[in-house]
């Protein structure tokens, strides 16, 4: 187990300034990542140009127009700049093998745990995500005058090894900021949508642009409409980013777009705006095996595989925040996975151990986009508990078989991640996990268009002056509660009386 972001770090009451050429690589990437090599198809398929791979998937994919296909991965994302979509490897009875997008983050993890492809680029994926997404909001008009901050809640690795590239690649200061939930006294705050950080004197710096590593509940503490310049900005988490139930109105919706074009986002099959009373309605339509999501949660919190009544029971015994779920078709081996319209799919999973063994496993896909449209930026897997057994045992806990992320929140606040789950693009791991290169094409091009789809959503979602569309966005999703957090969001960016600042320099 590996902390991911320290208590000490997150009870911090100060900003706590980065300077140019404090990068250090054992700082920023897991102990195994800097031992590892990366496998050679992984660096392959991360040189291949995008041209390339449109190619070698329209080969494959002959009803798929490649000029359409390089217009998508050419596509310039407005708001959703830097994605992480979580797919499983899927296969049917028949030999019908697809990869599924489970969900897509925004301000996902990823750098940590991707093996350095060249060893005259020792910040890799941190620099080409700053450089490709970052750099150029602070090249547009209009940046109110300010510092640069990196704000973070958890995963303090990566936090800081953003802050670092940036530091180097604009030669300033940068202030790391925790900014958790539910702080007493966090060292960041929004003045009139001006974000402020204070540093160890006490002094409060105003902000012109923010690297956002803010996962949980982002909308309750950061306003959607801000002037300073964030990356990712709030409203693309409400939008799918963190928003399963927005995510899946956004896919539907970008999928008829693509409908003529041989392309679409493959999800399991997902009903949305599920009230509690009407969750073991569709366990039961699904066939008695499903995933129940609390919308708005990530990191695997929220996330309930049910295979029997003893698991819908507890289920629905639980005191729940919100007043909307997601349910999902549950994929698990081949006789106790739902029944989809399409069919049974069920894991593909990893090549079996040396005790015949074979887990779950999910595959984290990272790209980032800028003028010139996505480039992948880091790609791990994740392998279950347990092994995938044939029939699950009653009693066996489906999660235990099932689940795949390697967070835990400990009960004082922190994250641990299980990194003996991990498994790495490199020379040793790679082979476990059991795809190819055209796995990896395929994985791709399916984050692109999941990515794509929720910042055609996030435009719609905005006015012209980019404030949220409330009624809009209520009509995507009615849950009250949610409703409130933004609102407490928008409010906390209006309210405070602020100090007079230093200068910034």
């Amino acid at each position: 187990m590996e902390v991911t972001a320290s208590r000490t770090a997150l009870d911090s009451p100060q900003a706590t300034v980065v300077r140019p050429g404090s990068f250090e690589p054992r700082n920023h990437f897991y102990s195994r990542v800097l031992n590892a090599q990366i496998h050679p198809l992984m660096g392959f398929f991360l040189r291949m140009s995008n041209k390339r791979i449109v190619t070698r998937y329209c080969h494959l994919n002959p009803r798929v127009d490649p000029d359409y296909l390089m217009e998508i991965l050419a596509y310039p994302p407005q708001h959703f700049r830097w994605a992480g979509a979580d797919l499983f490897c899927t296969t049917t009875a028949a030999g019908n093998r697809r990869l599924v997008v489970v969900e897509t983050n925004s301000c996902p993890s990823g750098n940590k745990s991707m093996p350095i492809p060249s060893d005259d680029d020792e910040q890799a994926g941190y620099r080409k995500l700053i450089q490709t997404a970052f750099l150029p909001l602070l090249a547009k008009r209009k940046t109110v005058a300010g510092a640069l901050a990196v704000l973070f809640d958890k995963n303090f690795v990566e936090a800081s090894g953003y802050a670092a590239a940036i530091a180097d690649l604009t030669g300033e200061n940068v202030f790391l900021t925790p900014f958790p939930e539910d702080a007493a006294d966090p060292p960041a705050r929004f003045v009139d949508g001006l974000l402020e950080v204070r540093d160890h004197e006490g002094s409060w710096w105003p902000i012109r642009a923010a690297f956002r590593y803010v996962t949980q509940k982002p909308w309750n503490r950061i306003p959607i409409q801000a002037r300073t310049r964030v990356l990712n900005p709030v409203v693309t988490c409400l939008s799918g980013g963190r928003n399963k139930l927005v995510a899946m109105k956004a896919y539907a919706l970008y999928n008829a777009e693509l409908e003529t074009s041989g392309l679409e986002i493959r999800t399991p099959q997902t009903i949305g705006d599920v009230a509690k009373q009407e969750v073991p309605l569709w366990v039961k339509r699904f066939g008695g095996h499903a995933v129940v999501k609390v919308p708005y949660s990530n990191a695997g919190q929220g996330v309930f595989t049910i295979v029997n009544q003893a698991e819908l029971d507890r289920f629905m015994e639980m005191e729940h925040p919100y007043d909307r779920y997601v349910v999902q078709s549950l994929i698990g081996n081949y006789v106790w996975s739902s029944v989809e319209r399409a069919g049974r799919f069920y894991h593909v999973g990893t090549i079996p151990d040396r005790h015949g063994d074979i887990y779950v496993a999910d595959l984290r896909v990272m790209v980032c986009g800028g003028a010139d449209g996505f480039r992948p930026l880091a790609v791990y897997a994740r392998r279950s508990r347990k092994p995938l057994p044939a029939v699950l045992p009653d009693g066996e806990s489906s999660w235990d078989v099932l689940g795949t992320n390697l967070s835990d929140r400990q009960p004082d606040g922190t994250w641990m991640a299980s990194t003996d789950r991990l498994l790495l693009m490199d020379r040793r791991d790679f082979n476990t996990v059991g795809i190819g290169l055209d796995d990896l094409i395929e994985a791709y091009i399916q984050t692109v268009l999941a990515t794509i789809a929720i910042d055609k959503m996030t435009s719609t979602l905005l006015t012209k002056k980019g404030a949220l569309r409330r009624a809009l966005f209520r009509s995507l999703d009615d849950d009250s509660a949610l409703l409130e957090e933004i609102r407490r969001g928008s409010a906390g960016g209006k309210t405070v009386t602020p100090e007079v600042p230093p200068t910034a320099g």
